[in-house]
């Protein structure tokens, strides 16, 4: 009797090395919403500021997918639980729009929902994938919603798919702040009926986590150039929705970011047209406000403010500027919340709160609320007229500045 042996699909990823793909996910890996995450940007418009930022989403949950399966064995789970958690971590962006968190404003502005909102996709574009393997669409979604039993291990405070993009965004940018122990972090998980605790010999490596997170926000992640980049793309797509395209938002969503920059060049908008010359010749908008909380009224820009909002003000500090309101971009990202990591730490006597072993953490969170900018962005010319008139009418002062004594 011949016995054919059958060998495991093996990705070889430059962040974690040889990845070992189960035959049972092969069929979900192959699929056109998995294969559809390689053209779509995993850092958005960064690559204007780090050209070696070309990595996809596809790279990204194929890597959560892996080191999910790292926790799962860690965790000593049931085959079908651990089947359950790898495909929710294979699958939990295929939600994402062109250009990732790019399009995630205009997503929930429009939509209504975020890229975490896949039961649609899932439903539709897997559910016949997940049928002989026993697993639901609506528990996948659960896992990546955050609300089952096993949902900490892809979302929580010690995740793996933040352990995965932190390495694999510091690995493209050549940014070295993003560097996580995650092997160690995973080894000294465990999982609680309460959920993720923390072994005490991985207080360090947690920390290193969090360190990592922070320094990344304003180097890569807030960077005022990809922040540019986003809010010229986002001015493009808004004056093309207005020429009411084939199947609207909706259908926008879908499409990969190479889709996209296409319908986007050839618009009947002049003005989405030429947004989008500019990105492709990186003819950006320029810094003309860039203040931080001791400049403003923090309170007031604590949430954010929608697209809308900043089109709205936008339109309104250009008209006191003597300029167009396409010559002005308002960009307010919410004020960064607490990194309280509810997460509890075990040692051979008692259980305690992360915090309470750790005083990094409020040092964390004191740099992370300095790290925020409010940017308004405008075309060279513009810049003095646009920085007058923001200051006025988002009641911006002037940065103070202390001597050194030195």
């Amino acid at each position: 009797m011949k016995i054919l042996l059958v060998s495991p699909k093996i990705i070889k990823d430059p962040v974690h090395g040889y990845v070992e793909v189960d035959e049972k996910i092969l069929q979900l890996l192959d699929a056109p919403a998995i294969q559809r995450l390689r053209y779509i940007h995993q850092l958005g418009f960064s690559y204007l500021v780090y050209p070696g930022a070309n990595h996809t989403r596809f790279e990204h949950s194929v890597g959560t997918m892996h080191l999910a399966g790292v926790a799962c064995r860690q965790f000593g789970l049931e085959e079908d639980d651990r089947l359950l958690v790898m495909i929710a971590a294979l699958l939990h962006d295929v939600g994402h729009g062109p250009f990732s968190h790019a399009s995630e404003p205009l997503m929930e502005s429009r939509l209504g929902r975020t890229h975490d909102d896949i039961v649609g996709i899932t439903e539709t574009q897997f559910g016949a994938l997940l049928e002989p393997l026993s697993l639901s669409p609506t528990e996948i979604c659960d896992v990546v919603k955050g609300r089952h039993r096993l949902s900490g291990i892809i979302r929580g405070d010690l995740d793996v798919d933040r352990m995965d993009y932190l390495l694999r965004d510091a690995y493209y940018t050549g940014a070295p702040y993003g560097t996580v122990d995650a092997h160690r972090l995973i080894r000294n998980l465990h999982l609680t009926p309460d959920g993720i605790a923390l072994d005490e010999n991985g207080i360090n490596a947690a920390e290193s986590l969090l360190i990592a997170r922070t320094l990344m926000r304003p180097t890569v992640y807030y960077h005022h150039v990809s922040r540019i980049g986003e809010c010229m793309f986002q001015l493009a797509v808004l004056a093309h929705m207005e020429t009411g395209p084939v199947g609207g938002f909706e259908r926008f969503c879908g499409l990969d970011d190479w889709e996209c920059m296409h319908e986007l060049k050839s618009s009947p908008s002049s003005l989405t047209r030429e947004i989008t010359a500019r990105l492709y010749r990186r003819q950006l908008y320029k810094r003309a406000v860039y203040a931080g909380q001791d400049q403003v009224n923090a309170a007031a820009f604590q949430n954010g403010w929608p697209v809308e909002r900043a089109r709205e003000v936008a339109g309104e500090i250009a008209g006191r500027a003597g300029c167009h309101p396409s010559d002005v971009l308002v960009d307010i990202p919410p004020v960064p919340g607490e990194m309280s990591l509810e997460v509890q730490v075990k040692n051979r006597h008692t259980v305690v709160g992360f915090a309470e072993l750790s005083p990094r953490l409020q040092t964390l969170n004191q740099t992370r609320r300095e790290q925020w900018r409010l940017g308004v962005y405008t075309l060279p010319q513009y810049r003095d007229a646009v920085a007058d008139a923001s200051a006025e009418i988002l009641h911006i002062k002037k940065p103070t500045r202390q001597e050194t004594l030195f």
